[in-house]
C-alpha cells in the first residue's frame, strides 16, 4: 500500500471513532508499526490529526467548543486531580485570577482556608466563591453563551485595573509550535490579559487538549506553567519541558 493510501485510509478511520490505537491502524493497513507511526508523525505535522497515548486522533475543529454542560462531564478525575494540584501553589493571602471553565471551578472548593482575594470572568463561580466564604470580585463584561464567561473589551479593561500574585486558567488547545490556543478571539484577549497582569501563571489541562490546536493563540508555553495528568506520551513530556514549567499529576 502507498504511503498516501495509508494515511488516507488512517483519515478515514479516525473519522469512524474518536480514538484509533497505533494496533488497529497496523491491522486495517497491514503495515508494521513503525511504518505507522511514521504515517501519524506526518499527519500530526500538517495538522489533520493528534497523537494520543498509544494511538491517535482528528483535531476538532478550530471554532469547535463544548457547552460548559458538556465540559462538566467529561475527564472529571482528571480536572479535580489537577485542581488539587494547582491549589499547592497558593499561599496565604494570595491575589488570584481565577478563569471562567470547569477546571477552574474545581479549585474553589480548595481556597476557602487560604484567605485570598479572587477576581473571576466566570459567572458560575461567583455563587460557589460566595459560599465558600471568599473574597471575590467580578470583572465586567458580554456574557457568552455555552460557557458562561464574561468576555469583550469590558473585560479585558476591567481585568487590567488589578494586578494578581497568580492566575489560573483554562484553555482549548495546548501545542508544541503554536502554543496555547482557544477557539473564541475575544476570550483569548481575556486569557492573555490575566497572564500579563499575573506574577505566575498556571494552565489547568486534562490530557485532551494536548496536540489541540483552536483559532485563536493566547500565549506561548513559555509564559505559563501548566499542571495535567499522566496520560500524555513521554515524547510530548520531554518536548513541552524544553518549554515551560510543566507539573504531571499521577492517576
Amino acid at each position: 500500500m502507498l504511503t498516501i493510501e495509508r494515511q488516507e485510509l488512517i483519515l478515514s478511520l479516525l473519522k469512524e471513532q474518536d480514538v484509533v490505537t497505533v494496533k488497529q491502524f497496523c491491522e486495517t493497513a497491514n503495515a508494521s508499526e513503525s511504518t505507522i507511526r511514521r504515517d501519524l508523525t506526518e499527519l500530526e505535522k500538517k495538522q489533520y490529526i493528534k497523537r494520543v497515548h498509544g494511538g491517535a486522533s482528528l483535531l476538532k475543529k478550530k471554532r469547535e467548543e463544548p457547552t460548559i454542560l458538556e465540559k462538566s462531564t467529561q475527564h472529571q478525575h482528571e480536572k479535580s486531580m489537577i485542581a488539587q494540584k494547582a491549589a499547592s501553589f497558593i499561599e496565604q493571602g494570595d491575589t488570584v485570577y481565577l478563569d471562567a471553565g470547569t477546571s477552574t471551578m474545581e479549585l474553589i472548593p480548595f481556597l476557602a482556608d487560604k484567605e485570598v482575594v479572587v477576581v473571576t470572568n466566570g459567572i458560575p463561580h461567583v455563587q460557589l466563591l460566595i459560599e465558600s466564604g471568599i473574597e471575590t470580585y467580578v470583572i465586567s463584561g458580554k456574557a457568552k453563551k455555552g460557557t458562561a464567561a464574561l468576555i469583550g473589551t469590558k473585560a479585558v479593561d476591567a481585568i487590567k485595573e488589578f494586578h494578581f500574585d497568580k492566575s489560573f486558567l483554562g484553555i482549548n488547545g495546548i501545542h508544541l509550535e503554536q502554543g496555547l490556543t482557544t477557539p473564541d478571539p475575544e476570550e483569548a484577549s481575556v486569557k492573555r490579559t490575566a497572564i500579563a497582569q499575573s506574577q505566575a501563571s498556571y494552565m489547568l489541562a486534562d490530557p485532551s487538549k494536548f496536540g489541540e490546536i483552536a483559532f485563536a493563540n493566547v500565549a506561548q508555553l513559555s509564559e505559563v506553567s501548566i499542571i495535567t495528568t499522566n496520560g500524555i506520551s513521554q515524547e510530548q513530556l520531554r518536548e513541552i519541558r524544553k518549554q515551560s514549567t510543566l507539573e504531571v499529576v499521577e492517576i
